[in-house]
């Protein structure tokens, strides 16, 4: 598929969108119960910024998935600000990490706050923040983020655990500096 192909975008979006929906589905099943988005509503609006993608080559399935994850991802965190900004003042939105398994203990977290530190680790180490938002956001297996970054296995293992444990820390409020 060519860079900005409208065309390989509508032929990959329908082999993968029930593995969207999926995501989709567990994302929200990690927000409140509330939450007014609905999963197909997510993956819809995820596919409407993906047709405004100019830059994109559409190369294979995991690259698709991470680039579609980083649109849920976006939509969910801007629903979150704009609800925030409407009711709470403190701007807090609350998501499980369960997926992460960051702590036993930690079987939620303020999905600002996860987008604030993933932005600090992505200044300090893109690919990091890149692993984690392709595993978390993404569901791709290590195996699979290993192949779409170009990557060894085990660096894949290490990144992850790395961040994991750095996004902890600093989504927590301890002091991280990198």
């Amino acid at each position: 598929m060519s860079v900005g192909d409208r065309q390989g975008l509508d032929q990959m979006f329908p082999l993968v969108y029930d593995e969207l929906h999926r995501l989709a589905a567990q994302y929200l099943g990690r927000e409140r119960p509330d939450h007014t988005l609905q999963p197909t509503a997510l993956v819809n609006e995820a596919y409407l910024r993906l047709i405004n993608q100019r830059r994109v080559d559409w190369r294979n399935r995991a690259q698709f998935l991470g680039v579609a994850a980083n649109m849920m991802r976006r939509i969910l965190v801007n629903h979150a600000r704009e609800r925030a900004a409407a009711k709470r003042p403190d701007g807090r939105e609350r998501v499980s990490l369960s997926m992460v398994e960051i702590s036993p203990d930690a079987s939620a977290v303020d999905l600002i706050s996860l987008e604030d530190a993933l932005n600090r680790l992505a200044a300090i180490d893109s690919r990091k923040a890149r692993v984690v938002e392709l595993r978390f956001f993404g569901g791709l297996t290590m195996d699979e983020i290993a192949e779409l970054l170009e990557i060894s296995l085990a660096t894949v293992e290490r990144e992850w655990s790395f961040a994991r444990a750095w996004l902890f820390e600093a989504i927590q409020g301890t002091d991280v500096t990198g």
